[in-house]
């Protein structure tokens, strides 16, 4: 299918061959009929990505702070992989389009295939033939409305909310700064709800008929503006300001306190500069409200991802809401889009298009709507790619081991791919990813042999390849995993192995029942999960002083993981599990490696705080008890400064005494000896874990991580868990 992305990195606009995405559980997949250009949101998000990396740096301070404070504790090489994978991405243009169902998740109830909707969302409601939308940003689409109509829906939806923001009632006077097409939305809408409007742009050809310009009264400069509106309202001053232009100045709000009254409102809904002057604000006590998009909801993973409303009875305005309202005024002819659009292109010729936007030329662009080719004969069974795929018996060499990737996220772009490449006699043949623009791009950067998917299933299913490496969210590695084992596959999954001990025995199972059938142990796959630390040099040089030891060892590790959102899906119990047991199996099994040996006792505590601002299961003491009588005292935090060291181990024994620190530094002190072990940056193991991954398939190596340490490691997380609840320790 065709979609239009923009590299963020170097800022080109492609219009590019994507598969179509897949349809998740709380999505549908739409149809593209129509789809509107929002010019200002558009223009801003295209020319930052043309900035330079510089202009983009100074465009985004606040990023730029992040990175120095990763260097610091991450070292430059790490940080500026990490930095230029989040450039190096495309994003999707668009949010706002109207289109057919054609298929629902599994969580969708009130909508059906064929049905015909409005949607909305970045990310979502893109310039695309196919987009994948949350159910929370589509509503229905009456008989008489067309396509073209209810793409208008993003807008519109954000001129309602701003309306709303300046909390108006029936007949007051409103100032619209900005008369593009979000202003000449809002100016309907507050003709539609019985205000007075009074609507300001400097550029006059925005306010003749043929703009659909519906105010009562209109003026093109600050001065005619603030002069007409107090002779309008007798001195008195407008009750409320909304801005719907786009500023660098603060132009847009002083003149808003010229003009409304004392206690006024003044909503920026677009973009502007907002340092007004303290007596201007003193003398009217004005408020200014920024308004957020479409209303509430926007941003939040729980009301767009998971499809969970927010009670009408004490939020009446949602942004699916919102969509609704504006929907139902256009129908009622309260709103007229038909004469807000001033071109319609086919979705073809979208590069042109967005060059003649940023160039100004072919006419006044208001609404710009682009048109999509009926393809009612796609068979959805293939709509997973629409990019011809080879046959089966392809391998370029007998002696390649052939891999699959499913998922490329943050993580595996910045680390696990770029190391992924490096590593010889591999074959890599597919990768698939939920969406379109992710897999495609992805699979170009990384030279993936086949066309990139959509459909898992066709990674792991695929007879061709014979390792598969499961990169995706907590909540899906153990399905994955069992599919991929029952395929036959070798296996490197991405930490957790698993989120809940039924999956952990489900995998086990599986496998017991791979090595009954098994005519040899060489049939049974290879299964690894990503606990890259212990195949770290500062580990491995530990490792070589710990070989002859003769006592226990005490270790104490101290994790200073950094505060992570409540609302972040890692704390989700059925999509991250929990920080607990998504990284603190990572320091188990390190621990575990350390001491060769078996936790056999595990007591937990964490804070008790208010568990919003300090996260208690985020700030957690861990004690473990290990066969050899050595014990691990685990520190994970989540409250300390990101600039500060994130981790710091420390082991004693027969005298000696060895201290790690973030994998850079590691100070051996032996028999009466200091000796120092560094190196250029943070040396996690992610290189040499892969490497042994894939000579251990490949018959070269044997495995450095076995299933038995990786299932004591997964229990272990959920023990620490057991734990916490009920205060107590646990013997395994």
């Amino acid at each position: 299918m065709k979609q239009l992305i923009q590299n963020y990195k170097t800022g080109k606009i492609e219009l590019t061959e994507v598969p179509v995405p897949s349809c998740t559980s709380n999505s549908v997949l739409v149809r593209n009929h129509a789809s509107l250009i929002s010019l200002g949101t558009e223009r801003s998000v295209i020319e930052l990505g043309a900035k330079s990396i510089l202009g983009k740096a100074k465009a985004r301070p606040d990023l730029v702070k992040r990175f120095f404070q990763k260097v610091q504790t991450e070292g430059l090489t790490k940080s500026i992989q990490e930095a230029m994978a989040r450039l190096d991405n495309p994003t999707p243009l668009g949010y706002s389009s109207a289109g057919t169902v054609t298929e629902t998740g599994k969580d969708v109830h009130q909508f059906s295939p064929g049905d015909r909707v409005a949607c909305i969302g970045s990310g979502y409601a893109s310039h695309s033939e196919f987009i994948s939308v949350p159910e929370n940003l589509c509503c229905k689409i009456p008989e008489n409305l067309t396509m073209e109509d209810a793409a208008f829906g993003m807008v519109g939806a954000i001129a309602l909310n701003g309306i709303r923001c300046a909390n108006l009632t029936f007949g007051e006077t409103v100032v619209v700064i900005g008369l593009g097409l979000l202003g000449q939305l809002t100016t309907q809408i507050l003709k539609a709800y019985g205000c007075k409007v009074i609507a300001m742009d400097i550029n006059p050809k925005k306010l003749g008929e043929k703009n659909n310009f519906t105010a009562d009264f209109s003026f093109d400069s600050e001065s005619t503006l603030i002069e007409g509106t107090e002779k309008i309202t007798k001195g008195y001053g407008a009750d409320a300001a909304i801005i719907t232009t786009a500023s660098n100045s603060s132009g847009p709000i002083d003149t808003s306190l010229e003009v409304i009254k004392f206690k006024g409102t003044i909503v920026l809904v677009g973009t502007a500069d907002i340092h007004p002057e303290r007596n201007d604000m003193w003398h009217k006590e004005a408020q200014i409200i920024v308004s957020k998009a479409a209303g509430p909801g926007t941003f939040d993973p729980i009301y767009e991802n998971k499809g969970i409303d927010y009670p009408l009875p004490h939020v009446r305005w949602t942004e699916n809401r919102n969509l609704e309202e504006l929907i139902h005024l256009i129908s009622k002819e309260k709103v007229n889009t038909k004469n807000l659009i001033s071109h319609k292109f086919k979705i073809e010729e979208a590069e042109d298009v967005y060059q003649n936007i940023l160039k100004d030329t072919d006419g006044v662009y208001t609404g710009v709507i682009f048109e999509y080719k009926n393809k009612d004969t796609l068979d959805q069974k293939l709509s997973y790619t629409d990019l011809p795929r080879k046959k089966t018996g392809q391998k370029t060499s007998g002696k390649e081991i052939s891999v699959g990737v499913i998922g490329s996220g943050l993580f595996a772009k910045s680390l696990l791919l770029p190391a992924l490449t490096k590593i010889k006699n591999i074959h890599l043949h597919t990768l698939a990813t939920t969406t379109g623009t992710s897999s495609h791009f992805n699979s170009k950067k990384f030279l993936f042999k086949e066309p990139a998917s959509t459909n898992y299933k066709e990674v792991i299913e695929n007879k061709d390849i014979d390792a598969v490496m499961i990169l995706t969210p907590h909540s899906t590695h153990s399905k994955m995993t069992i599919e991929s084992l029952n395929e036959k596959k070798h296996i490197y999954v991405e930490k957790p192995l698993c989120i809940s001990e039924a999956e952990l025995n489900e995998i086990k199972d599986t496998l017991i029942t791979l090595e009954s059938n098994g005519k040899t142990q060489s049939e049974v796959p290879l299964l690894v999960v990503g606990y890259n630390r212990r195949f770290s040099p500062h580990v491995q040089k530990t490792i070589n002083y710990l070989e002859n030891r003769k006592d226990p060892l005490i270790i104490n590790y101290r994790i200073n993981a950094g505060y992570v959102s409540p609302e972040h899906w890692v704390h989700d119990e059925k999509e991250g599990g929990s920080r607990i047991i998504g990284e603190l199996c990572h320091f188990i099994d390190l621990v575990g490696y350390l001491t060769s040996s078996k936790v056999c006792k595990i007591y937990a505590e964490r804070i008790s705080g208010n568990n919003k601002t300090s996260l208690n299961s985020d700030n957690i003491a861990v004690t473990l008890k290990y066969a050899d009588g050595s014990i691990a005292n685990l520190i994970y935090t989540a409250s300390g400064d990101r600039g500060f060291s994130r981790e710091r181990i420390e082991m004693f024994f027969d005298g000696n005494t060895i201290h790690i620190e973030d994998f850079k530094t590691t100070e051996i002190f032996f028999s009466g000896k200091k000796k120092n072990f560094r190196t250029s940056g943070q040396q996690m193991g992610y290189q040499e874990e892969l490497q042994n991954f894939f000579d251990a398939i490949a018959g070269n190596e044997i495995s450095k991580l076995t299933k038995e340490e990786i299932f004591m490691s997964t229990l272990a997380t959920f023990k620490i868990l057991e734990s916490l609840q009920t205060g107590s320790s646990i013997t395994f």
